[in-house]
């Protein structure tokens, strides 16, 4: 009898950082991830499954960059308390663990490391559902066409409702699996 192959599984942590959830860049639906989130990636740990995280990571010259131009609002600068992971999902990222320091919304590091890595199963959680976690999500599925890439709607959020249920529906209609979506 052949033995079933392991499903090779990934679950990204986009930006679950301090700037994002009470910083300057804060919302309260953030603050209310926490405890989904930290369940989500202790479920992956104790199967076996990779957990990665990605760090919005910008520097003192943010204003003079695109972004900066039009968001003015210093955030995530590398190293700052802002910078760092929010709350108890900080305790959950292991010296082992993956770590993608990206200056824009989109990690194309995080993209070569996906396909390198041929994964059946990418699954995205973190902030924020309509700018980064988009963005990563449709990068994997350009690096990863078939594997089943996933965005838990429980484990994200928008500081505008509109622009998260926006997101969610341009990502089912690119054939990103959307789970515990509520709508």
């Amino acid at each position: 009898m052949e033995k079933m192959k392991k499903t090779k599984k990934v679950l990204v942590v986009v930006d679950y950082q301090n700037d994002f959830v009470t910083g300057c860049l804060g919302f309260e639906k953030a603050v209310a991830l926490e405890k989904p989130i930290l369940d989500k990636i202790r479920q992956y740990k104790e199967n076996n499954d990779e957990v990665v995280f990605t760090f919005d990571t910008h520097y003192d010259n943010y204003l003079e960059t695109q972004e900066g131009k039009n968001l003015p609002v210093p955030h995530c600068l590398k190293d700052s308390p802002g910078w760092k992971l929010y709350g108890k999902v900080a305790e959950l990222c292991e010296e082992n663990d993956k770590c993608f320091h990206k200056e824009t919304f989109g990690s194309i590091e995080l993209v070569s490391y996906l396909s390198e890595n041929k994964y059946d199963s990418v699954e995205l959680i973190g902030l924020v559902s309509n700018i980064c976690v988009l963005s990563n999500a449709i990068l994997a599925k350009a690096a990863l066409p078939e594997a089943e890439i996933i965005v838990d709607a429980s484990c994200t959020a928008s500081f505008d409702e509109a622009l998260h249920q926006k997101a969610l529906d341009v990502m089912e209609g690119m054939h990103i699996k959307i789970i515990n979506d509520i709508l």
